[in-house]
């Protein structure tokens, strides 16, 4: 037999063998994209009113529309959102949670922000006194406002939250009496641009 036959008959030979082989099925492992990062804020960004979507572990998620004079903080634990108002008499802190469930009741949590402020606990009959009810398109927020001038500085807090899909969301301003007090017409003005998305 010629080489180059027998060349030949190897190729065939050669052929017939891998293609009797099973096809395997290859796996690749592709990692998930994950978005770029935000764009650091510009004073331009600062000003604008941007909508910002914020999503729960659970996948239910609320945008808001911040008022252009708060700059927005860098992700903290916790914190589904979270801003600075900067002022003469000093900064306020704007932090936006959401905890699964009602997280011990209104008067607990109420409770739990005047302990916060070094204020003592309120009891049940206490809470028509203190809170209010803000109405918007989307929520029902109870809505509560305390101050501690004895503190030093002598500060805050405006404070509301909601439920919305087995969650509660908490809307807290807290800061320099004279900032926080001026911020409350802003502050329930943001409140009511929290949506759904």
């Amino acid at each position: 037999m010629r080489p180059t036959c027998l060349a030949s008959a190897a190729l065939t030979v050669l052929v017939l063998l891998t293609s009797c082989r099973e096809a395997e099925v290859t796996r690749y492992r592709v990692p998930k994209e994950i978005p770029p990062a935000p764009p650091p804020a510009t004073a331009d960004a600062d000003r604008a009113m941007a909508a910002t979507p914020v999503v729960t572990a659970e996948g239910d998620g609320l945008l808001w529309t911040a008022p252009g004079h708060w700059s927005v903080n860098p992700p903290a634990s916790m914190r589904r959102g979270s801003y600075a108002i900067r002022g003469p008499q000093g900064e306020a802190d704007m932090a936006i949670t959401a905890f699964p469930g009602d997280v011990g009741g209104e008067l607990a949590n109420i409770n739990r922000w005047r302990g916060q402020l070094g204020l003592p606990a309120l009891g049940a009959a206490d809470l028509p006194a203190v809170r209010t009810t803000v109405r918007t398109d989307n929520f029902e927020f109870v809505l509560v406002e305390f101050d501690n001038p004895a503190a030093t500085p002598p500060t805050r807090m405006l404070g509301a939250f909601a439920a919305h899909e087995g969650n509660t969301w908490f809307f807290k301003l807290t800061g320099p009496d004279a900032l926080v007090a001026a911020e409350k017409p802003a502050f329930v003005s943001f409140l009511h641009t929290v949506r759904e998305p």
